[in-house]
């Protein structure tokens, strides 16, 4: 039987995670015939290699590139017309191939992405989940999407390639999704949301390591932001309040600061708390809907993570928007091949 599907997971040190992904990678409800496994081995010191090979998985072997070459890698030495990519820190549900390839029946979709789950307990996670859970009840709102997180994501491969699959010049997994998706837009390609095409995932579950994740994801955003810029006003997978937050953290909390040696920094300090409260009303009103608990932590941490993205988006914004590109090193500075037009 042809191998119709080919699922692709990028490792990293990922030894103590990746026998729970490939154990539920291999036992999907799509015949194992019809679809192959290959584990990209992204330099690892630990023992990787050694957990991939205890299945019956191809395993792809590199020095060290980062997640976005891993996955070309892989989708290079792909059989499958249908390329499907998870994190090895990811558990797929049995269906999940199957769940994730649906939307693709129709021949005008070229990629879909599904959703994460988490059974963790902690504070943190539970509030990260539901916030994951704020934004696919976005993307069911919206009549198209316009991104594709790798975690749980398939494309033509066909189409993948001719888009030149993931910028390897993302360093980290942390915009090189969202890069290849914007291009797929721009190419005409129509994307999909698949809500049943579950994995589940240990989130960060530290109020620090939250804070460090969204810093970086903003950083790393800023250069898809140069290239696509209509995405920083608007785009269907990050809520409008969420940006309204973040540029209201970045304008008026130096202002705020200022006003503090004033005789205006009580009024300045509650018109700033005001706005922020208002502003993470809706994230705890659907918070108290599934845990009351994780409800009335909300504004503190909506602040503090406000906080955390307009700092990643200034510096960001310093290193890949107002720097003047090199146009021998950087893609985006580039016409894209065979389109005419910048990235």
């Amino acid at each position: 039987m042809t191998v119709a599907y080919s699922v692709i997971v990028p490792a990293y040190n990922a030894g103590r995670t990746l026998g729970a992904c490939l154990g539920a990678l291999t036992a999907q409800t799509v015949p194992r015939a019809q679809y192959e496994v290959i584990v990209v081995d992204d330099g690892s010191t630990d023992d990787t290699a050694a957990v991939a090979a205890r299945f019956p998985v191809r395993v792809l072997r590199q020095a060290n590139r980062g997640p976005a070459a891993a996955r070309n890698q892989g989708a290079r030495a792909a059989q499958g017309d249908l390329l499907l990519f998870t994190d090895a820190d990811c558990v797929p549900a049995p269906d999940w191939l199957a769940e994730l390839a649906a939307p693709l029946a129709d021949p005008a979709v070229a990629a879909a992405k599904g959703a994460y789950r988490t059974r963790q307990r902690r504070w943190m996670a539970r509030f990260a989940q539901i916030e994951f859970e704020e934004r696919y009840a976005l993307l069911q709102r919206s009549a198209s999407i316009d991104m594709i997180d790798t975690y749980s994501a398939i494309y033509r491969r066909r189409v993948f390639l001719e888009q030149g699959g993931f910028d390897e010049a993302f360093p980290a997994p942390n915009g090189e999704d969202m890069d290849l998706s914007c291009r797929l837009e721009a190419a005409g390609c129509r994307l999909a949301f698949a809500p049943r095409a579950l994995v589940e995932h240990t989130h960060v579950d530290r109020l620090g390591m939250y804070l460090r994740l969204k810093f970086s994801r903003a950083y790393w955003r800023m250069r898809v932001y140069r290239r696509y810029p209509g995405k920083m006003a608007r785009d269907s997978y990050t809520p409008v309040l969420l940006k309204l937050q973040t540029l209201l953290f970045a304008g008026l909390f130096p202002v705020t600061v200022a006003l503090l040696f004033t005789r205006h920094a009580l009024p300045a300090l509650a018109a700033f708390a005001g706005l922020m409260l208002a502003l993470a009303l809706p994230l705890a009103r659907r918070a108290w809907a599934r845990d009351r608990a994780v409800a009335l932590g909300v504004p503190a941490v909506v602040l503090l993570r406000a906080g955390a993205l307009a700092i990643g988006s200034l510096l960001g914004m310093l290193r890949h928007v107002w720097r003047r590109p090199d146009r021998r090193r950087d893609p985006a500075a580039r016409p894209a091949a065979g389109a005419g037009r910048a990235r």
